[in-house]
């Protein structure tokens, strides 16, 4: 091409606002331009990664129905979808993790007095479930270890240097104080889960962070994820002391260990919140729990902070939580679950119902049924007892799968290895087989 023709380029190129030509036609900002534009086309499509096959249709049907290149799209009447936190947006449960990570560092911020307060809110004083007895086979209550549990505190308390002593940690560690503390409060909370009600057990594990401020929860949590990311997925046994029995006996508790990131989950979120399809968080885990791992980007949900929903405590006017549940807002969990969703998040699009929920236990199934125009539901396959809650779902999933009025779907994952199966079977922890059902 002539000097003529170029100039006559130059000058429709900027009659189309569109910039000047540039003499050593910049290869580098055109190389940037168009990297820039695979990668948000990138960012608006959904990968198939390990979703099972008719669940991942389904799932890029309802995005392309619902988003923003859909014709009946409103920008002031947004869809939304609704997503549980543990064993759903990741694998394993990070409130778990995180009270694990606060017994092994005593991250604790209360007298013994206080302590004493907070580990025996709301807990009724039967016996707990009888797998819960001790090793001589006896009854236990929360009368009988709370007792233990203050004798051993009081002695830490005043032990290490991250309280009121002046000892370090690993030192405090190897006490039978601290290895009969951390057996029996970590047998305390699958003790109270497996005995009373969800409306008992889910809120009295963050009654444990009262003394902290929201900023000292989120600093803890996120150092317990960091950890948890790293470790190995397993199952460990604690257990107290023998010649420190105490009022309760000598018990242990075995749980999971390590947390994983999803990818498919992070993809999912941002291929929806890209198609104008805002997403929510609503989590049976402490707030300031869940905050970090879903907004902070190093970890990859990107979900904004203000979309997010948990069980949430009270405050004094210093900002110190307190051991007592905020009776402003309903419990995050079974019915409230639903609740919340309502009250805090249907508002902000027209009370329109979610278009698409996911979750993997009990404390998800009101929500998942209770919409009546959800047109989607998703439930990662834990393998629940069937005959009840989120276990009806998931056998209803089966029943319908491959059928024009399926509405829930089926996920599997591989426990042992952290992701997801590309199916509907799950392989258990420290197991082989994929199961479909118990």
């Amino acid at each position: 091409m002539g000097k003529k023709g170029i100039v006559l380029l130059c000058g429709l190129v900027l009659l189309l606002g569109m910039g000047g030509c540039q003499a050593g036609n910049n290869k580098t900002e055109q190389s940037s331009a168009a990297s820039s534009s695979q990668s948000s086309e990138k960012a608006k499509t959904l990968e198939q990664g390990a979703w099972e096959d008719k669940l991942y249709s389904r799932l890029s049907k309802l995005i392309e129905d619902n988003g923003k290149g859909s014709a009946a799209y409103q920008a002031d009447k947004k869809p939304y979808a609704v997503f549980d936190w543990d064993n759903t947006s990741v694998i394993n449960d990070i409130g778990e993790a995180t009270f694990t990570y606060q017994i092994e560092n005593l991250a604790f911020k209360m007298t013994p007095e206080e302590f004493n307060q907070a580990v025996r809110t709301n807990l009724p004083a039967d016996d707990f479930a009888g797998e819960y007895n001790n090793k001589d086979g006896q009854p236990v209550n929360i009368d009988r270890i709370a007792q233990d549990l203050l004798n051993d505190y009081a002695v830490l308390y005043d032990s290490y240097s991250g309280m009121n002593g002046n000892q370090p940690l690993e030192a405090v560690r190897k006490t039978n104080e601290y290895q009969d503390f951390a057996a029996k409060l970590r047998y305390l909370y699958e003790a109270i889960g497996d005995t009373f009600s969800s409306d008992i057990s889910y809120p009295w594990v963050t009654y444990l962070y009262a003394g902290m401020t929201s900023e000292e929860v989120q600093a803890l949590a996120e150092k317990s994820i960091d950890q948890a990311l790293t470790d190995e997925l397993t199952s460990e046994t604690w257990e107290s002391p023998a010649d420190l029995k105490g009022q309760a006996g000598q018990v242990s508790v075995t749980f999971k260990r390590g947390v994983r990131s999803v990818k498919e989950m992070q993809n999912l979120y941002q291929t929806l919140m890209s198609q104008g399809i805002d997403v929510y968080i609503c989590s049976a885990s402490y707030i300031d729990v869940i905050i970090p791992y879903a907004s902070n980007s190093k970890y990859g949900y990107n979900i904004p902070k203000d979309h997010i929903t948990a069980m949430r405590l009270e405050k004094d006017s210093d900002g110190i939580i307190q051991p007592e549940y905020d009776s402003r807002y309903a419990q995050t969990q079974g019915e409230g679950k639903t609740e919340t969703i309502k009250k805090l998040i249907a508002v902000n699009h027209g009370n329109q119902d979610p278009i698409l929920i996911a979750g993997d236990s009990n404390g998800d199934y009101a929500m998942l049924k209770d919409f009546p125009q959800l047109q989607m539901g998703i439930i990662f396959n834990l393998l629940r007892d069937p005959s009840k809650g989120i276990g009806l779902l998931a056998t209803q999933a089966i029943e319908t799968y491959g059928r024009e009025d399926e509405l829930y779907y089926l996920q599997g994952r591989d426990e042992n290895k952290g992701v997801l199966l590309k199916g509907r079977e799950t392989i258990k922890l420290d197991g082989t087989e994929a199961q479909l059902t118990r």
